[in-house]
């Protein structure tokens, strides 16, 4: 994966600070150059904090070192410890125990932590941690707290039980900061997440009542320098128990020691100067923080603030760094299953289009069709392909000769590698110059050769960042020429531009995989050019027994549909009624997928075309909620059935029927499959019907028989209700955009219902058609809507003498007549001015660079409703 190299230039983004408080209050003088922060020995300060005691001993237990302040916690001078063995003063007891762990050390490394030790015959016991510095073991002691016999992970696994029970990221970091605040009772608890440019972002807070909020806000990443960030990864946990307390020196034997004590993984060590003053300034007294560490790197800080000086006991601090560790190694594991199904998804997408391409590789070089294929893989505002020499353009581009020069470029820098910039403005040369219509590119080598690629961009994204102060003014000089921390942390509001919205790694890991599969279909499409020729014969033999098993499959299903309906109907009218519905319903799933090449096809436009055939004047009244679907083509047409009995037999007997409405509730289990719920409410009384029909069949069967799912009917006074659970191999994908209330489709909806019930009162009507059963249907339904006399034909020879011979108000025309169509026919019609619309069993038949037309075309099987709506339509255009 490419990033632009630093050579091409420095960023440019412009960026627009807009204060929320005066920007007078963070004025601070000159920048300086902070590389000093940088070398700050954080970690050989020879001091310690002074709630404990320090002694560092040699391998053979001499005591090297001491803090000044041993007297005070264990009453023997400095002076009188230093060069003698520790057996000397301590306790035997516990020397013994504290031996037994310092030899575990020696392999393992680490920090060991001993509660309520006598350390001293006759002085209270001591909390104590003992890790080794380089060849010195180092022991560190502070007044054991009332909790020191508390077991400190038995409450750590309670707290991980709660934290396991959030199901989103957000309520899991939000849960951590509650827990961490009850455990150590600190004023404010914040989740502090490290951004990709060094910077961090408070994105989870619990705070006392009464103190302003920090949630959201962004802070330098020089707040934190990059020495601190590595001791972060190396030492867990922090504690500054009092930022105004005097910190207690080191004593070596013989004076200054010949090189500083490493206090890297010293629990008292003291803290520098510019961080204490940091703290000071944002009125912070005592502060802890817990390193969460994810996949080896430092992701972020849970930062503890308090008001006044704090420190929590030795028992308390070892269960909160525990549960930070524990909290590190969940999120890790939470991340990694998003990543994972991100990338399965994406892998898929990858794989659904590459099928695609493989079936047609004219699609390459088509940039709108790509544009919207890739979607639901990376979102971008614009598409190009530059395929041998040739480039093609769709969206938020740059023109046709700056794609060209980006290709340039990319040979010369980046041939064979993805090339990412969310920021183009701000490249140098050797990239060309673009247009200001795209900020960013995510660029796809997909051939071997040079100077092939597809090229996603995406627009200009407005950033409005806050940070904890003007992140112009971070460190200033003072008077003594040390670097001091910025005094001001009121919120300020900049605004950046010129950037894209980021190119994720999921993005660049779905780009590699479209590269790679791109490369496979290519080489493999070069050896098989060689055999095509041979196989033409058996492949066409292949796609008409194909053709046949799926012909078969349908009129087989429809067979089943004529009998079963025939059993429930009481007359023939109810019969035809009932069997044309379902007819009518599988027709408009099959239309839907096969406008998708038999993808997948999208659930809530199973309800919208339910609604908009049988009660297009109660949309209002039907409610559907939840992910937006794309239902496999086997699972389609199966739902769509279930949902045409659910509509008619609302629409007839239940809550359409009357006043009452409908909700639909979808909802994703992750991993298991799409939960889909039916309420009636404010309907008729429901009762449990005495018999059950062939639409009863379908609602409880079809899901467990054909999905191997579940249905359940309840026949509740209040108003039928039903739940479906479909397995997750049916759903081709689900997102989180919710589908709200159908709304009325247009007022186009609102005139279909009001419409006159016979648009073609009086009208002579020329019918084209090649198929006699589909003629009849078609003239009694043209009939039925007030057609005076109807002309049928099959071939455009015969509809061109009608024409000349007979006078023609409407005319209806099938597009596609065995090995002709009605296109040339439909324009004399049109420079005649006579009303005519289409007619297709095709879907989508017609491509927007057809020159005919506006006309509308119906789709077959005809639905009276849809037909109806048509006519009028057409007639009313050609009134204006």
């Amino acid at each position: 994966m490419t990033q632009p190299p630093s050579n091409l230039g420095r960023d440019t983004s412009e960026r627009v600070p807009r204060p929320v408080h005066s920007p007078a209050a963070d004025e601070e003088g000159v920048l300086p150059n902070l590389i000093s922060c940088d070398a700050e020995p954080i970690t050989r300060l020879e001091r310690i904090q002074s709630f404990g005691f320090l002694l560092a001993m040699s391998r053979s237990w001499v005591v090297d070192r001491v803090s000044a302040n041993l007297e005070e916690m264990l009453g023997i001078k400095p002076a009188t410890a230093l060069g003698t063995t520790l057996d000397s003063f301590a306790d035997s007891e516990s020397l013994h125990e504290i031996r037994n762990r310092m030899t575990g050390l020696s392999a393992t490394g680490g920090v060991e932590r001993l509660y309520g030790v006598s350390l001293i015959n006759g002085r209270a016991p001591f909390d104590i941690a003992i890790h080794y510095a380089g060849e010195l073991c180092v022991l560190e002691g502070e007044p054991a707290g009332l909790d020191s016999r508390t077991d400190a992970a038995s409450l750590v696994r309670k707290m991980v039980a709660r934290l396991s029970t959030q199901t989103s990221l957000d309520a899991f970091h939000q849960d951590a900061a509650r827990q961490v605040r009850l455990l150590t009772g600190f004023d404010r608890i914040m989740i502090y997440r490290f951004l990709p440019d060094g910077a961090g972002q408070v994105i989870a807070e619990v705070l006392k009542p009464g103190k302003e909020s920090f949630l959201g806000l962004h802070y330098p990443a020089s707040d934190i320098p990059a020495q601190a960030r590595a001791l972060y990864l190396r030492n867990s946990f922090r504690i500054i128990a009092d930022v105004r307390s005097t910190t207690i020196p080191l004593q070596s034997r013989g004076g200054a020691p010949e090189e500083p004590l490493d206090l890297s993984l010293a629990i008292t060590r003291a803290v520098s100067t510019v961080h204490i003053e940091y703290l000071r300034n944002m009125g912070v007294a005592a502060s802890l923080s817990i390193s969460i560490v994810v996949e080896g790197k430092l992701w972020g800080l849970i930062a503890c603030h308090h008001d006044a000086a704090k420190l929590p006991t030795f028992v308390t601090r070892t269960a909160a760094e525990l549960f930070g560790q524990m909290y590190s190694m969940t999120l890790e594991s939470r991340l990694r299953l998003i990543a994972d199904e991100q990338d399965r998804r994406g892998r898929d997408a990858v794989a659904r289009l590459m099928k695609s391409i493989a079936a047609n590789q004219a699609l390459l070089t088509d940039s709108g069709w790509l544009e919207v294929a890739l979607r639901e893989m990376i979102q971008c505002d614009g598409a190009a392909i530059i395929k041998n020499g040739a480039v093609s353009i769709c969206g938020a581009t740059p023109s046709g000769v700056e794609i060209e020069s980006i290709a340039k470029f990319m040979n010369a820098f980046s041939p064979s590698e993805v090339f990412i910039s969310d920021n183009l403005a701000s490249l140098r040369p050797p990239f060309p110059p673009v247009s200001g219509i795209a900020a960013g590119v995510l660029c796809i080598p997909i051939s071997l050769a040079a100077a092939d690629y597809l090229m996603l961009f995406r627009r200009e994204q407005l950033q409005d960042i806050s940070w904890a102060g003007a992140p112009g003014k971070v460190m200033a000089i003072g008077d003594d020429q040390r670097v001091s921390p910025r005094k001001s942390f009121a919120a300020f509001c900049e605004s950046v531009r010129g950037r894209c919205r980021a190119f994720t790694e999921p993005d660049q890991k779905v780009a590699a995989e479209i590269r790679a599969g791109l490369i496979e279909i290519f080489l493999r499409g070069s050896h098989e050019n060689a055999v095509e020729q041979s196989l033409v014969g058996g492949r066409q033999e292949l796609l008409i027994a194909e053709l046949n098993h799926r012909v078969r499959n349908v009129l087989a299903l429809i067979r089943g549909l004529i009998s079963q309906s025939q059993g429930e109907a009481g007359d023939s009218a109810k019969y035809v009624e009932s069997l044309n519905g379902r007819v009518q319903a599988l027709a408009r799933a099959h239309d839907r997928v096969t406008r998708q090449n038999w993808g997948p096809g999208p659930l809530n436009a199973i309800f919208d075309d339910e609604i908009a055939a049988y009660v297009p004047t109660q949309r209002n009244r039907f409610i559907i909620s939840g992910p937006r679907i794309l239902l496999a083509p086997q699972a389609y047409s199966a739902v769509a059935l279930i949902v045409h009995e659910l509509v008619t037999n609302s629409s007839k007997y239940g809550a359409l029927s009357d006043s009452g409405r409908v909700e639909v509730t979808l909802s994703v289990v992750p991993g298991e499959g799409l939960q889909f719920k039916w309420r009636e409410l404010g309907g008729p009384v429901v009762s449990l019907p005495t018999r059950r029909g062939f639409g009863s069949v379908i609602i409880e069967r079809v899901v467990p028989f054909d999905l191997q799912g579940t249905a359940r009917v309840s026949y509740l006074a209040a108003g039928l209700e039903a739940e479906f659970f479909i397995p997750e191999r049916h759903i081709a994908s689900a997102d989180d955009c919710d589908l709200g209330t159908l709304a009325a489709a247009s007022a186009h909806t609102s005139r279909e219902a009001q419409m006159d019930n016979q648009p073609l009162a009086g009208f002579d009507v020329l019918l084209l058609e090649d198929n006699l059963i589909v003629a009849l249907e078609a003239e009694d339904l043209l009939r039925s809507l007030g057609a005076a006399s109807i002309v049928a034909v099959s071939t455009i020879a015969a509809a061109v003498r009608v024409r000349e011979s007979t006078s023609i108000d409407f005319a209806m025309l099938d597009i596609n007549l065995g090995f002709e169509n009605s296109l040339e026919f439909a324009a004399s019609l049109r420079a005649s001015k006579t009303p005519f619309l289409f007619a297709s069993g095709y879907g989508e038949q017609r491509k927007t660079g057809d020159s005919m037309l506006i006309e509308l075309t119906v789709s077959k099987p005809y639905d009276r409703e849809a037909l109806q709506s048509a006519i009028a339509l057409t007639l009313a255009r050609a009134a204006t």
